[in-house]
Formats: C-alpha cells, structure tokens, sequence
C-alpha cells in the first residue's frame, strides 16, 4: 500500500507556512521594529540651543496671589533658547504639570516626574512648536504657559 498522495502536500504545505512565519518574525523584529521605535530626525540647533530659558518657582510661591512661575507665560525659540529649565526657590516642594497631556516627540512626555524639592530644577528639550499650559499639583492656583516658536529671521 502506498501513502496517499495528500501526504506530502500537507507536509510541503506545513513547511511553507513555517518559513513565512519565520520569515515575517525577522522582518518585524529586524525593520519595522527599530524604525517604529526610533527618535525622528531633529536639526543639531534644535537639540543644542545657544542658550538654556530658565524659570523661577520664586520664594513664597506656595501662597495663594503670589507670584509664582517667573515669567509666567514665556515664549522660546527653537535653535536659541528650547532648552527650558524651571528652578525651585521656593522653601516648599512644587511639580510641572501640564494641564492636558503634552508630549514631543523627541524628548518624551513633558512634565516634572516627581517634585522639585527646594533648590533642585527640572529641565526639558523641546523640539516642536508647541503652546503647553501647565502648573503645580499641590498647589493648583500656580499656573504657567510656556510657547514654543520656531526662530523667525
């Protein structure tokens, strides 16, 4: 007796589909994965400005009226001043928050990822044209903007 004939058709069948799924492993995990996971391609100006914008949380802060983010609703530059960073003053712990979610797509998720405590800052790069509203948690009456524009001349 022989085999039937539909033997080896299943068997060249099963191997076929074996190689294809090999074979779109390697190319999930070789190229597409890598791209789909990689930063975009940012100018050298934008990601080292010529200066850091930096943020006062002033001394007394925390009251309610006070001055708090200085400036407060600052514009900067992309490839002169993006490198942001807000420095406490303050005797008390405060965080950046954005009001909604705030994202670039170089640099990340933007916001504090815990308090600045008293003396310590938070920095960040940005790297797109944005306008993010933000303030404190604990302290919800402190409140800033922060504008990014490209450099017009």
């Amino acid at each position: 007796m022989s085999a039937p004939a539909t033997s080896h058709a299943y068997g060249i069948g099963l191997i076929a589909l074996l190689v294809a799924v090999g074979a779109s492993t390697i190319f999930y995990t070789g190229f597409y994965l890598p791209e789909s996971l990689a930063k975009p391609s940012v100018s050298e100006h934008i990601l080292n400005p010529e200066e850091t914008f930096e943020i006062e949380i002033v001394l007394g802060a925390v009251i309610e009226g006070n001055d708090n983010y200085v400036p407060n609703k600052p514009v900067v530059n992309l490839e002169l001043n993006n490198l942001v960073k807000w420095i406490n003053y303050d005797d008390t712990a405060h965080t950046v928050t954005p009001d909604h979610r705030a994202e670039d797509s170089y640099s990340g998720e933007f916001g504090s990822p815990g308090v600045i405590l008293p003396g310590e800052e938070y920095e960040f790069l940005f790297t797109e044209e944005q306008e993010i509203p933000y303030h404190c948690s604990p302290h919800p009456w402190m409140t800033g903007t922060i504008k990014v524009e490209k450099l017009r001349f």
